[in-house]
């Protein structure tokens, strides 16, 4: 199986779990879109876009996610190699 880091992310739930922005620190809900730089989350309290370069985030619970080891396009990082 795949990790999450290299499928889509579409409709998955994400939280962020640490940023350089303290505001951005828990937001949690669905990813609507993404783009190179950013992740567009649908939350309880409406729509936020977060940049992928200040934040840790987890998908669906899973492993965090350091956001400035994924700034590509989602469609060139789905057949990527991380470490």
């Amino acid at each position: 199986m795949s990790d999450i880091i290299n499928l889509p992310w579409l409709a998955h739930e994400i939280s962020v779990t640490d940023s350089s922005d303290p505001g951005l620190v828990g937001v949690s809900g669905k990813i609507v879109n993404e783009t190179r730089r950013t992740i567009q989350v649908r939350t309880q309290s409406g729509e936020i876009t977060i940049p992928k370069e200040i934040v840790t985030f987890t998908i669906d619970s899973g492993r965090e996610i350091i956001g400035s080891n994924v700034t590509q396009r989602p469609e060139d990082r789905i057949g990527r190699r991380y470490h």
